[in-house]
């Protein structure tokens, strides 16, 4: 054997060796094959992939979503759960918060009196902003159907509606490799290199999405507790206030 195979021979022993060690910890970087025991989605094309996470992400009947969410200008950050007919949860957006609940067809929105104040802060003569303000301060107030702020709020706790819209990169859509989103394994698909897009989906069960870069910087979001169960329902009649026919400018 000449000086140079005896060299290749030890190369290849030495990083056999080290493979072992690195497996023997508990990590993957030395596997052949990064699909090895995930469900197999990493192997798919990228419309395949971005395919399956839709139809895995309708299956369920609920979900949690954070992050932030860009649009018409606005940022707006977001803690919701998600269920087929409804949802719950905090929404914040220039510095104020404010809680969402959808049950059926029924919105609630629940801010303190600040966020009901008109936005120059100001009140008319008779007190009547502020007065308004204070009866909202803190208690669930319906949304009445036919208000502009019914079509603008519902839209954050419509899950099928919410994720369709989401889970949809924009241009060309690509893998870029394997990834790992709060432990789980991920497999990432982008649109048009990134510019449209990207998004996680997990190698490891479903094959749910995990984590969305939306397009031009429109926001991050991330998903979690696919499938679990949660109470919904009204709120008591002491919680609520049904302010009319439209709610005060805020």
């Amino acid at each position: 054997m000449t000086a140079i195979a005896q060299g290749r021979t030890r190369r290849t022993a030495l990083m056999g060796a080290m493979c072992a060690l690195v497996l023997g910890l508990g990590t993957t970087g030395c596997s052949e094959d990064p699909d090895a025991g995930t469900n197999g989605v990493g192997k798919l094309t990228a419309e395949q992939i971005q395919s399956k996470t839709k139809k895995a992400a309708a299956s369920v009947d609920a979900v949690r979503l954070a992050g932030s969410v860009v649009t018409s200008g606005k940022t707006y950050k977001v803690d919701l759960r998600l269920k087929a007919d409804g949802g719950a949860g905090s929404v914040t957006a220039e510095g104020a918060t404010f809680h969402l609940l959808r049950v059926g067809e029924q919105l609630y929105l629940k801010a303190d009196a600040a966020f009901w104040t008109h936005e120059d802060g100001k009140s008319d003569d008779s007190g009547t902003d502020t007065a308004a303000a204070d009866k909202l301060d803190g208690k669930y107030v319906k949304v009445p159907t036919g208000d502009p702020s019914y079509k603008k709020f519902s839209g954050f706790t419509d899950k099928d509606l919410l994720l369709d819209g989401l889970l949809s990169l924009q241009g060309s859509v690509q893998t870029d490799g394997h990834h790992e989103q709060a432990g789980v394994r991920t497999i990432r698909i982008t649109g048009d290199g990134g510019s449209g897009g990207t998004l996680d989906v997990s190698l490891e069960g479903e094959p749910y999405p995990l984590r969305l870069e939306r397009a031009g910087g429109a926001g991050t979001l991330t998903f979690s507790s696919w499938g679990k169960e949660f109470a919904l329902k009204e709120p008591a009649k002491g919680e609520t206030v049904d302010y009319g026919q439209q709610l005060p400018t805020s």
